[in-house]
C-alpha cells in the first residue's frame, strides 16, 4: 500500500512537472491568437478596402464632376470640373499633412491634435483593426475630398478660384475634420451613442447646409430669376449620376472596413433605397407636373444614396425603401417648393439633395432601426440623439461656414468674379479655356 501511494505521489508530481509548462505555453498560444486575432490584416478586408477607396475617389473625379458639369451652362462646365480637380490635389495633401491627425488624432471632444502630423508614427505594419492603417487613412481622406467638393455645386457660376481654394482648405479644417472627430474619432456626438455609419452629418448635412450658408453670403447668380438657366448636357449629368450610384457601394459599404455581413447589408440597403428614391420621385414629377424628367431622376438617385448613407447599415431592406421612398419626396420637396418659395440661388441644389437628404437619412436611422434593443437609449431616445446630431451638425456647419466667408472676404475682397467675368463665363475668365471649340 506505501508503495503504491509513492508510486501515485510520483506520477503526480511527474505530471505537474511536465504538464505545467505545456498549460503555460497553452495560455500564451492563446494570448498570442486573440492578440493575431485584432492586429493581423485581412488580405481580403484590406483588398476590399482598398477598391472602395477607389470607388470613393471615382465619386469626385470623374463622377461628381460630370454631374455637376452637365447641370451648369457650357460657359462654366470647365471651371466646375476644375473645382473638382483641385478638390482632389488639394485636399489631397492637406489630409496626409494635418487633415488625418485633427479628425482622427488625440481624444478632445471637439477635434483631434498633431499627433499624426504627415501621418508622424504611422508605418507599413500599422494596423487599424484588420486593415493597414494606410488604407484607413486613404479611405477617410477621399471622404474628405469629395465633401467640400459637394458644396460648389450651391455657388457654381459665380466664385473666383482663387478664393475658392483657401476657402475650402480652411473649410476642410474648421468644419469637416471636427465633425469627423466628433462623430468618428471618440469625440462628443459619438458619446451622445449618434448613428452615422457612412457619412449623414458628417459629409452630407456639414456640406449641404454650409453650402446654403454659402449661396447667400455670394448672393444670386446675375440673371437669376430673370433668365432661363437650363442644364447644357444632361447626358453627362446622367453618367455622372451613374458613376456616383456605383461608387457609393464603396462609401457605404466600405466603411465597415471589412468584407462581412454588415458590409453585405450596406450594400443591399443602399441599392434598395435608391432604387425606391428614383422611383418614388419619378412618379411623384409625373403627378405634379405631367411628365417625368430624366434631369429629376438623375437627382433622385443622388438623394437617395444621401438618405441611405448614414442608415445603411442599422436599417434593413424594408427599413431602406422606407428611406429611399421619404428621400424622394421629401428632397423633391425642397427642390420645387421650397427654394422658390425662400427664393435662395443654390445653382445645383446641393441643400436640397444634401442638406435636406442627410438629414431625413440621419434621422431615419433613429426612426427605422432594425434593431432598437441593442441600443442603449431605445428607440425614442435613439431618434432624440438623432434630432440632436442633426441640430447640432446644421447651426456648427452654418455658423464655421459664415465666420470663413466673412474673414476670406476681409482678406481678399469680393469672393465672386466681376459682372463682365460672370457674363463672359468661368472657363474664359477664370482659365482661359473653353470646353467646346468653335472651329467647324
Amino acid at each position: 500500500m506505501h508503495v503504491a501511494f509513492q508510486r501515485i505521489l510520483g506520477w503526480s508530481v511527474f505530471m505537474g512537472v511536465l504538464l505545467g509548462p505545456l498549460s503555460a505555453l497553452a495560455q500564451g498560444a492563446e494570448e498570442l491568437i486573440e492578440v493575431a486575432a485584432v492586429e493581423t490584416v485581412n488580405s481580403g478586408d484590406t483588398a476590399w478596402m482598398l477598391t472602395s477607396s477607389a470607388l470613393v475617389l471615382m465619386m469626385t473625379l470623374p463622377g461628381l464632376a460630370l454631374f455637376y458639369g452637365g447641370l451648369v451652362r457650357s460657359k462654366n462646365v470647365l471651371s466646375v470640373l476644375m473645382q473638382c480637380l483641385i478638390s482632389a490635389g488639394l485636399i489631397g495633401v492637406l489630409w496626409v499633412v494635418v487633415g488625418y491627425s485633427w479628425a482622427f488624432g488625440g481624444d478632445g471632444n471637439f477635434v483631434g491634435n498633431f499627433e499624426y502630423f504627415l501621418l508622424n508614427g504611422i508605418t507599413p505594419d500599422s494596423v487599424s483593426g484588420t486593415i493597414p492603417t494606410y488604407v484607413f487613412v486613404m479611405f477617410q481622406g477621399m471622404f474628405a475630398i469629395i465633401t467640400p467638393a459637394l458644396m460648389l455645386g450651391a455657388f457654381a457660376e459665380r466664385m473666383r478660384f482663387g478664393p475658392y481654394m483657401v476657402f475650402i482648405a480652411v473649410w476642410v479644417l474648421l468644419v469637416y475634420c471636427p465633425l469627423a472627430h466628433m462623430v468618428w474619432g471618440g469625440g462628443m456626438i459619438s458619446q451622445w451613442g449618434a448613428i452615422d455609419f457612412a457619412g449623414g452629418l458628417v459629409v452630407h448635412m456639414s456640406s449641404g447646409f454650409s453650402a446654403l450658408a454659402a449661396a447667400y453670403f455670394l448672393g444670386k447668380r446675375k440673371g437669376f430669376g430673370h433668365e432661363h438657366m437650363v442644364p447644357h448636357n444632361l447626358p453627362l449629368t446622367v453618367v455622372g449620376a451613374a458613376l456616383l450610384w456605383v461608387g457609393w457601394f464603396g462609401f457605404n459599404a466600405g466603411s465597415e472596413l471589412a468584407a462581412d455581413g454588415t458590409a453585405g447589408l450596406a450594400f443591399l440597403t443602399t441599392q434598395t433605397a435608391t432604387a425606391t428614391a428614383v422611383l418614388v420621385w419619378v412618379i411623384v414629377e409625373w403627378l405634379h407636373r405631367g411628365k417625368p424628367t430624366v434631369l429629376g431622376g438623375a437627382t433622385a438617385a443622388v438623394a437617395g444614396l444621401v438618405a441611405i448613407t448614414p442608415a445603411c447599415a442599422s436599417v434593413g431592406p424594408g427599413g431602406s425603401i422606407l428611406v429611399g421612398a421619404g428621400a424622394g419626396i421629401l428632397c423633391y420637396l425642397a427642390v420645387t417648393v421650397l427654394k422658390p418659395a425662400v427664393g435662395y440661388d443654390d445653382s445645383l441644389d446641393v441643400f436640397g439633395v444634401h442638406g435636406i437628404g442627410g438629414a431625413w437619412g440621419a434621422l431615419a436611422s433613429g426612426l427605422f432601426i432594425a434593431d432598437f434593443a441593442a441600443t442603449d437609449a431605445g428607440w425614442g431616445g435613439q431618434v432624440w440623439i438623432q434630432f440632436q446630431s442633426i441640430i447640432f451638425t446644421a447651426v456648427f456647419a452654418i455658423v464655421l461656414t459664415l465666420i470663413i466667408l466673412v474673414v476670406l472676404r476681409t482678406l481678399f475682397g469680393d469672393l465672386r468674379v466681376g459682372e463682365e467675368s460672370e457674363s463672359t463665363g468661368l472657363d474664359l475668365s477664370e482659365h482661359s479655356e473653353t470646353a467646346y471649340s468653335q472651329e467647324a
